[in-house]
């Protein structure tokens, strides 16, 4: 390993201690690590802070600011009153349903949907205070519901790279798009089996963002007929502007901030309300990871880590333990390098090489390995989790004693589902 390598290494470590530290305002780590990063010459300043002006980032400050606007509408005023009164006829069956509805959105959307998972999470932190459900107990598994389709049809983004990797190569195998789309479903089983065995074991304590909610209480100001269709209008061109991103490029991004513009020149957000959401804590925290990430990449040290893994395990493992031990070094760096497609392009083939020099079919690794780059969520310096743990007030114990068994959890019944699906022999 390099100098510029181990000095990375133990800046991101010291970064993590000072998450688990929970003494620091959240987001600040983060920014303290980029700084480590330009003192200690791992890279210079403007990689270090280039994530302030990453287009993923200005897109999700952006909509931030739409849903605290679409939050005043009527309609989610019904939406989260509908939610209360469940959770206050039956805490468990309301927790079901709401995580069940958080699942069927997420089937439309598409798996790991900013827009979905900011506007899910946003909705549920400020659900008003109950007892037989707190905002706190429904928060967390309802948020990563948002990354888990209960009917998993909009699989096109993954089935097209798992395709990509296995050509890539050297593999010509033909995947089925039904059974990869069986394939996300093992994983969505994984995470609802876990989120009802783990009810009891969540926390129960107030949600800031409630109690605020509630301190405004009957004051805060109404929307007009106009100023209502108005935010509709708006939300839905946000939202277009996301979905043509594949296709404008950043443009698409910039739609959803004029968007936000449009919020403010129809008077349904004042300038502070917007500054306010478009610098929340979970901004710094996103914008700040990036810098690492790409510290990470720089010095080669995520492709080091792959190749070691790789020659540990050897040419004589088991089918199973290959491709889960690859779908943990998958998931864990797609989150601490942010580049999800990225990583996936990296450790794919890497996986996939052993299996054909064991004589095996790769189709099964290649599927889960690539699903297996949106699982990453125990980690919270990633987008979903850190808003999670963020808009929850969640500390990382309270954080980690639910998300660390989830996480494994699933990657098993994906890598059970991807070699049944998929038989290797």
């Amino acid at each position: 390993m390099s100098v510029s390598m181990i000095t990375a290494l133990v800046i991101i470590i010291f970064m993590v201690i000072l998450i688990m530290w929970d003494k620091l305002p959240f987001g600040a780590p983060p920014l303290i690590a980029c700084l480590l990063m330009v003192i200690f010459q791992v890279v210079d300043i403007k990689t270090a802070f280039g994530g302030f002006a990453n287009s993923s980032i200005i897109m999700l400050a952006s909509f931030m600011a739409i849903v605290a606007g679409l939050q005043k509408t009527s309609f989610l005023g019904k939406f989260k009153n509908t939610i209360f009164n469940l959770a206050t006829r039956g805490g468990f069956k309301a927790y079901v349903l709401i995580i069940l509805a958080v699942m069927l959105g997420d089937s439309i959307f598409g798996t790991g949907s900013t827009a979905y998972y900011v506007l899910v999470i946003g909705l549920l932190s400020t659900l008003p205070e109950s007892r037989e459900l707190p905002p706190s107990r429904v928060l967390m598994p309802a948020g990563f519901a948002a990354n888990h389709p209960l009917i998993p049809i909009n699989v096109a983004l993954q089935y097209g790279i798992v395709t990509a990797v296995l050509q890539a190569s050297g593999a010509m195998a033909n995947v089925d798009l039904v059974k990869f789309s069986i394939v996300n479903l093992a994983l969505s089983i994984g995470f609802l089996a876990w989120a009802l065995l783990a009810y009891k074991t969540l926390p129960d304590h107030p949600i800031a963002a409630a109690e605020k909610q509630e301190e405004k209480g009957t004051d805060e100001v109404k929307l007009t007929a106009g100023q209502e269709k108005a935010t509709y209008v708006l939300f839905v061109i946000a939202v277009v502007g996301m979905i043509l991103q594949s296709k404008i490029g950043d443009a698409g991004y910039a739609i959803t901030g004029l968007a936000v513009a449009g919020l403010w020149i129809a008077k349904v957000m004042t300038w502070n309300e917007i500054r306010d959401a478009i610098s929340a804590p979970i901004i710094l925290m996103s914008a700040g990871v990036i810098g690492i990430a790409d510290a990470m990449g720089s010095t080669g040290l995520t492709d080091l880590v792959g190749q070691t893994v790789a020659n540990m395990l050897g040419s004589n493992v088991n089918p199973f333990i290959l491709i889960f031990a690859f779908c943990i070094l998958t998931s864990v760096l797609a989150t601490l390098t942010g580049s999800t497609i990225g990583t996936v392009y990296v450790f794919a083939p890497l996986a996939i090489t052993t299996c054909m020099k064991l004589g095996l079919d790769p189709t099964a690794a290649a599927a889960a390995i690539v699903v297996s780059g949106w699982c990453g969520h125990f980690l919270p310096i990633d987008g979903m989790p850190a808003m999670i743990m963020g808009a929850g007030d969640y500390n990382i114990v309270e954080f980690w004693k639910y998300t660390v068994p989830q996480y494994f959890i699933r990657l098993l019944f994906l890598t059970v589902g991807a070699v049944l699906l998929f038989p290797m022999k």
